[in-house]
């Protein structure tokens, strides 16, 4: 067939068209500089390009509709007019996003929280609710969020439009959880980064109780102090360094007197946040090629470590504690609902994270396979976290001639600042391994602030495109400066128990009920049908009945036991010393329940901003809008001739 007189008249950009071309889309100038030309070929269009799949459905569905064609038959061309707006950015290479997802997954909670929520709860009869709740639960929900950022490439605020528009308020909730963890996550890396810079001398800091900060209750246990024993009023000289010199938390009497700022730790904080603005500011082409450094190099550590661990004496007892089957603990409900917890937290859906790296990827990206790779080394590497703490638990019980459970009984960042900087102080070598230790919990907690920052900001830039799109520099500061500002109160003398209140209330029971609700709006409302003919539409075959299973019924089933479980068994919330008092437990949960209320609020604004009457209006707002129809970003023109 032969193209009208029509598209001599359009005109494009020149550099528009190169890299529209790059994107395997037809441009209507191209095709009037190309000339009227016949079909040479079933692979062909009427201006001499090939015809190529295009990078989304919005970006030109029917681009390829005469493949395979025969003489005589209608054939529909395409041609969009994309000079209004920028293509999408894209990766670079394929192993900068898995690398990426890789480092979001792995986190310092792989490192601390998994080993010792395996011993509690039956050392390896854990192991069966925990790959059971991944293959029901956990993986389900990364394969789905990965593949509709992919589809709808968009992020977790204007992808609503597209699936169910009333529950747009789930993006502006997972944004708002995402600032509550820049808040206190990155002072943990604060932390880290104090140790490791008190690391670069010959005698490590927390090995002697000579310092000012010491107390008389302070014992100095070397492997080769023979004479010393350990009491029960005993105290390491490396939990002295961690309490009073570094948290200087014996300052502060609880959260209601927290105290001043730290000084020493606002500035590790500062020099944080700008590794995170530089390492994101220009997108995924900078983060990309950061984490080719942030996500290997821990694994890295995490095998020198091993190694060494497990040429300590005593090595044997850690792994027997951490391995050692208790089948009769699978009989309670805690060890399931620690189970479905940790396999949630860490392969991390619901954080907006997911949809806004694959939203990046090409249209046609294996994202199921992407996901079975970087969920598989989530677990893995939780699983070889345990014995690389454990084996130094067992060294730490053999020198200090006690059970290893009397060891361990410091959780979170306790077991890295204290029990393993101990340990490691006592390592022949010391100031080499506490040095690539302690560069491992920064790289660690780095790809995580630059996989939750990137969700907000991908969200903000795609909701508002006209107004930040141009902008991105400038809103990363903006944001960073937010971040910094807003986790000034973890610095203070008090800060460690602010940073417990927000662990325990600010992310976990919000973002889980949010994850609910985008399951119920996806698998309910959008459809697990539809929802797979995109996926078909990807990757060229439909997810099977066990993921639509999981879809429609066992992952909100999932959800709903820790939500209940939560409401049900409120955690008693407790740091050293200090029992939090009734009030905190309200200013959690008023904490918690600030972000998630984004979501019923969007809902009757919504309702309300619509026209037609309320039936007309609830069936729009669950109704996903036509692409285009938010507003002039693409141009489409079909026009239809025959041979």
């Amino acid at each position: 067939f032969q193209t009208r007189p029509f598209f001599s008249r359009l005109s494009i950009p020149s550099w528009k068209e190169q890299e529209s071309q790059e994107n395997g889309r037809l441009v209507a100038d191209s095709i009037a500089e190309k000339g009227q030309k016949t079909c040479s070929g079933p692979g062909q269009v009427s201006n001499g390009y090939p015809s190529t799949s295009p990078q989304s459905p919005r970006d030109g569905a029917g681009a390829g509709t005469d493949r395979g064609s025969t003489p005589g038959t209608f054939r529909t061309l395409v041609v969009q007019q994309t000079s209004l707006d920028p293509p999408r950015e894209t990766w670079s290479k394929k192993m900068d996003f898995l690398l990426s997802v890789i480092g979001y997954a792995v986190d310092l909670g792989n490192v601390w929280r998994f080993p010792y929520i395996c011993y509690q709860n039956g050392g390896g009869a854990f192991l069966l609710p925990y790959l059971l709740m991944a293959v029901f639960g956990g993986v389900p929900l990364f394969y789905m969020e990965l593949a509709l950022g992919q589809f709808h490439r968009s992020g977790c605020i204007s992808i609503w439009k597209h699936i169910c528009p009333i529950f747009k308020g789930i993006g502006f909730a997972i944004c708002i959880i995402a600032l509550y963890i820049a808040f206190y996550y990155n002072t943990i890396m604060a932390w880290a980064l104090y140790y490791l810079l008190s690391s670069f001398r010959a005698t490590l800091p927390w090995t002697t109780c000579t310092n000012q900060w010491n107390t008389p209750n302070c014992t100095q246990y070397l492997s080769t102090d023979l004479n010393v024993s350990w009491t029960d009023n005993s105290i390491s000289p490396a939990e002295e360094f961690y309490i009073r010199q570094v948290l200087q938390v014996h300052l502060s009497p609880g959260l209601h007197q927290l105290g001043w700022v730290s000084w020493q730790l606002a500035l590790c904080l500062l020099f944080i946040f700008t590794v995170v603005y530089f390492s994101i500011w220009k997108g995924v082409k900078t983060s990309g090629k950061v984490v080719w450094v942030t996500a290997t190099f821990p694994y890295l550590v995490l095998l020198i470590l091993l190694i060494r661990g497990a040429t300590l004496p005593g090595a044997w007892r850690g792994v027997v504690f951490y391995l050692k089957p208790d089948w009769g603990k699978l009989l309670t409900t805690t060890v399931w609902l620690d189970a479905a917890a940790q396999i949630f937290f860490s392969l991390g859906p619901g954080f907006g994270v997911l949809l806004a790296f694959a939203s990046y990827n090409p249209f046609h990206n294996n994202c199921y396979k992407d996901a079975l790779i970087t969920s598989s080394v989530n677990c893995l590497t939780s699983f070889l976290s345990g014995f690389v703490i454990f084996t130094v638990l067992g060294y730490m019980a053999e020198m200090r001639q006690q059970r290893v459970e009397t060891v361990a009984k410091d959780a979170g960042p306790s077991l890295l600042f204290i029990i393993y900087a101990e340990a490691i102080a006592n390592m022949p070598a010391a100031t080499f391994f506490a040095i690539i230790f302690f560069l491992m919990i920064i790289m660690l907690g780095l790809d995580s602030t630059f996989a939750g920052l990137e969700g907000v900001i991908t969200a903000m830039l795609d909701e508002f495109p006209h107004l930040l799109a141009r902008r991105r520099e400038w809103f990363v500061l903006g944001l960073v400066c937010v971040c910094y500002l807003g986790a000034l109160s973890t610095l203070t003398y008090g800060g460690a128990f602010v940073v417990k209140l927000f662990e325990e209330y600010a992310t976990g029971p919000a973002v889980i009920t949010v994850v609910f609700l985008e399951v119920i709006a996806v698998s309910w409302f959008y459809g697990t049908t539809r929802f797979c003919n995109d996926v078909q539409l990807m990757l060229g075959f439909a997810p099977g009945v066990f993921w639509r299973v999981c879809w429609v019924a066992i992952c909100p089933c999932f959800l709903l036991f820790i939500i209940g479980s939560f409401l049900a068994f409120p955690p008693e919330v407790r740091l050293f010393d200090y029992l939090y008092p009734f009030w905190t437990t309200v200013l959690g949960y008023c904490i918690g329940v600030s972000s998630f209320i984004c979501v019923p609020s969007y809902m009757v604004y919504h309702l309300v901003t619509t026209k037609g009457t309320f039936k007309q209006r609830l069936l729009k707002s669950i109704t996903p809008e036509a692409p285009g129809s938010s507003g002039p970003q693409r141009d489409t023109i079909v026009i239809t001739n025959a041979v």
